[in-house]
């Protein structure tokens, strides 16, 4: 009876690693920690726009979904005052280092990952900037080019969803609807 329950234990384990061999070997995982986010503030008195090329994401083919951590720090405008002002007055990089994406691609099955071309997708899921976790819904493309797995795709973040504090004497500097651009070639793993 000993010996039986040891065999059967023992073939358990087995198909247990055999399993979770068999789901890694099927994982279709795509990185970055290069990937660009910009943004655009349009208004009559300036325009303002800023970029981080130091974006982190991934995308499981599999299953679609994905996440993105974008420091706020990395952000580079081209005048040194308008950085400034954005990481300590607006997005308080000192309490709020980071803003993050968790979601997935709701159409993932249409995304051909083993066929180079590009792939319109809506991408569901939940924004966090400033402290404020959103849920969005994004309209984007998936581009497949070889071990590439390009996410593309812009929409509008309200500032006062995020509640991001614009001083009234800056206020028609700044638009209370920011464009938000995301461009970033993933490789697979």
């Amino acid at each position: 009876m000993k010996n039986a329950l040891i065999l059967l234990l023992g073939f358990t384990l087995l198909r247990g690693v055999s399993a979770q061999s068999n789901e890694s070997d099927k994982t279709q995982l795509y990185t970055t920690s290069s990937g660009t986010i910009k943004f655009f503030s349009k208004t009559t008195a300036e325009n303002i726009d800023a970029t981080n090329n130091q974006v982190k994401a991934a995308l499981d083919a599999n299953t679609g979904n994905m996440e993105f951590a974008v420091s706020i720090n990395s952000f580079l405008f081209k005048k040194a005052l308008m950085q400034k002002h954005f990481q300590e007055n607006y997005l308080e990089s000192d309490k709020f280092p980071k803003s993050t994406f968790k979601g997935s691609i709701t159409n993932n099955a249409a995304v051909k990952y083993g066929v180079d071309g590009t792939y319109p997708v809506n991408v569901k899921g939940k924004l966090t900037m400033h402290g404020v976790t959103k849920d969005v819904n994004i309209p984007g493309k998936v581009t497949i080019s070889g071990k590439k797995a390009i996410l593309s795709g812009d929409f509008n973040v309200l500032l006062d969803d995020y509640n991001i504090k614009v001083p009234a004497n800056n206020a028609s500097q700044i638009a209370k609807s920011i464009k938000v651009t995301v461009d970033c070639s993933l490789q697979k793993k």
